[in-house]
This record gives C-alpha cells, sequence and structure tokens, in this order.
C-alpha cells in the first residue's frame, strides 16, 4: 500500500511502516525515545514492535492503565513526572503505541511537554487506525466529558499496522468499525454498501487504507475544524453524549466508543430525516445496518434527560447553540443545523421502538 501523505507527515502501511520509523530514527539522532503504552498494548504489542526495530536504540517504557476512564490530566501529570524523572529533553521522542486514549493523551503529552517535544503514533485498535491517524487532535477528557482538553498538533508519523488488530475482541474490532461506517454516511453511499456487506472485521485492510484516505481528504481541506471538518462528527453529538453519561454513570454498563457513536448515528438519522429530507429508505438502511451489528441500548426517560443536559459540552456549540451534523441523504452531509427541542424525544422513541 502506497503512504498516505497529509499536509505535515504521511502514514506508513503495513511493512514499509516499519521500515520508515527505523529510517527515521536513524536519521534523527534522538536524545531519547520514549514508548507510551497502556498494560494490554505492553503485553500484546511491544513485543511485536520491537522485534521489528533495528539499530542500537535504548527504548524506554512509560505504562498507563488502559481505558476510557484514565484519559485525563491525572494520568498526563503522571507521564509528564516520568518524562522528566527519565531525563527527557526537548530532542526526545515519544512513541505511542496503544488505541485512542495512548494516542490522543500520549500527543497531547508530547505537544505540552517543555513546549512539545516530538510524537509517532503507531495505533493498535481499528477505532484509532480509522480515527485517531489522521488528523492531529490530541487531548484528554474533563471528568466524563469527552475530549474538552487538547491540542490539535501532528505527529512526525503514523503507521497503521493491522496485525495489531489480531490481538482484539470481536467487541473492540466492532467498535472501531462503526467510524467506518460513519465515513461512508459522511462521503460515500457507495463505501457504505460495501462495508454493510462485511461479516469478519479481521481481514480488512483494503477498507482501513479506504477510511484512512477519505479522513485525510477531509482534514486537508479543513485542518482546525473551521467547516467541513465538522462532517466527521456525525453521530457524535448525541454520541458522545450518550458514552459521557455511561461513563459516569453507576448503574449502567460503559459503552465502547463506537457503541455509543452507533446509537447517536440512528437518532441523528432521524433528525436527518425529520428536518433535511433523508428519505425513508435511508434512515431504515442506517437503522437496521446498526442494530444487526451493535446491541441495542435500553434508555429511561431519566437517562435520556441526564444525556440531553451534556449537550451543552459538545465543542462543536458556538454562541449558546447546539450545532448537529446531519445528512440530507447517505453521503452528503450538513453542518451546523439546530434541533427543536420536541424531536429529541421523538428521536429517541424512534431508536428504542
Amino acid at each position: 500500500m502506497d503512504s498516505i501523505i497529509t499536509a505535515t507527515y504521511a502514514v506508513h502501511f503495513k511493512e514499509i511502516a516499519y521500515q520508515r520509523i527505523n529510517e527515521h530514527l536513524g536519521a534523527k539522532k534522538y536524545s531519547k525515545v520514549f514508548i507510551l503504552v497502556d498494560e494490554n498494548t505492553k503485553a500484546d504489542c511491544l513485543p511485536l514492535f520491537l522485534n521489528q526495530m533495528t539499530g542500537n536504540i535504548n527504548f524506554e517504557v512509560i505504562e498507563i492503565a488502559s481505558g476510557e476512564i484514565h484519559k485525563n490530566i491525572a494520568t498526563c501529570t503522571a507521564v509528564w513526572e516520568s518524562l522528566s524523572e527519565k531525563d527527557a529533553d526537548r530532542k526526545s521522542l515519544l512513541i505511542n503505541l496503544g488505541g485512542g486514549v495512548v494516542t490522543d493523551l500520549g500527543g497531547f503529552v508530547a505537544s505540552t511537554f517543555k513546549r512539545g517535544i516530538a510524537f509517532i503514533n503507531i495505533p493498535t485498535t481499528l477505532l484509532a487506525m480509522v480515527d485517531a491517524s489522521v488528523g492531529g487532535k490530541t487531548g484528554v477528557d474533563l471528568g466524563p466529558l469527552k475530549n474538552q482538553i487538547g491540542v490539535i498538533n501532528q505527529p512526525e508519523m503514523v503507521l497503521v499496522i493491522p496485525n495489531f488488530l489480531k490481538t482484539l475482541n470481536q467487541r473492540q474490532l466492532r467498535s472501531g468499525f462503526a467510524e467506518m461506517l460513519k465515513h461512508g454516511l459522511i462521503q460515500s453511499a457507495n463505501y457504505w454498501n460495501i462495508l454493510k456487506q462485511i461479516e469478519e472485521y479481521e481481514e480488512i485492510d483494503d477498507l482501513i487504507y479506504d477510511s484512512v484516505v477519505i479522513k485525510n481528504k477531509v482534514v486537508l481541506e479543513d485542518p482546525t475544524e473551521q467547516n467541513l471538518r465538522k462532517i466527521l462528527n456525525y453521530g457524535h453529538t448525541l454520541g458522545h453524549a450518550v458514552e459521557s453519561y455511561f461513563l459516569e454513570s453507576e448503574d449502567h454498563e460503559t459503552l465502547l466508543h463506537g457503541e455509543a457513536i452507533a446509537v447517536g448515528m440512528v437518532l441523528e438519522a432521524y433528525l436527518s430525516h425529520r428536518l433535511k429530507g433523508m428519505p425513508k429508505k435511508e434512515l431504515e438502511d442506517i437503522k437496521t445496518t446498526f442494530l444487526a451489528r451493535y446491541p441495542k441500548v435500553a434508555f429511561t426517560k431519566e437517562d435520556i434527560n441526564e444525556i440531553l443536559k451534556l449537550l451543552k459540552f459538545d465543542k462543536k456549540n458556538s454562541h449558546g447553540k447546539i450545532n448537529f451534523v446531519l445528512l440530507q441523504n447517505i453521503g452528503n452531509p450538513l453542518i451546523d443545523i439546530q434541533i427543536p427541542l420536541e424531536l429529541y424525544e421523538d428521536a429517541f422513541s424512534y431508536y428504542k421502538d
């Protein structure tokens, strides 16, 4: 696979990825090279990665706890302190080897330590490969509120190595696949129809590549999310609120990101139908597709009320308005749409029924 060139770095795939990072490390002569992992990637991915490294580099490993609940400033502080204790300087490199929590948090840590050190992202989950690999978004959550603190800063390179997907369970793979389905909904009805036919998530290397191409195309046109890039948030306005609520709630099992976004995409498809005339046939197609792959989430009226309260924290909001991405039809998104309050309950009823 050819590397995908972004505005400032390249995304390398498969075997060429190892070749490029070895060349890069040999040429740059970093003062120190650190690898950020969680306990899962330390056990499952780090040995595979180190086995492909050449030269005499002394990699120093920093470990954080896995899970969205640890994607916060407290974890950042622990990593900053570890870097400082290990004598990291401004010529050091941080390699983020893990899923979206590791790459988002690690990118933020690197971007702010000593006012910025270089970093490389190596996503090891399907979600991180197709979502976090392009765009330079880094950051952490503020309590249960998703991605409230962060900066847009680009890595030196990104390595997408699908072999890491063999370390994941089906639930994790399914979660990442939700973001690929989103790419179809916002860019290509043909891609959406191809993805709907996929039954096995292990052999989708070419489709991962296609999804990265789609995201890169959008980001290149709007790198700082002033207009077009907002379409990547389809399903995320309500989806992030659902995810945050279930993360904080003691009465509900935490949802993976893709599971929450799948709910959000069905809800926002209904709003698209009601407000922007998306055909009923496409609405039903979206609902059927997601409910066939993702377990239906049960919501009480109290749950819904609490979820809606969280909408005011969405990053797309401006001047007190909650802004949605909706679909005129599959492949044709619209940005900055406000929703009449009475339609929220209808959307949840449609999802539940």
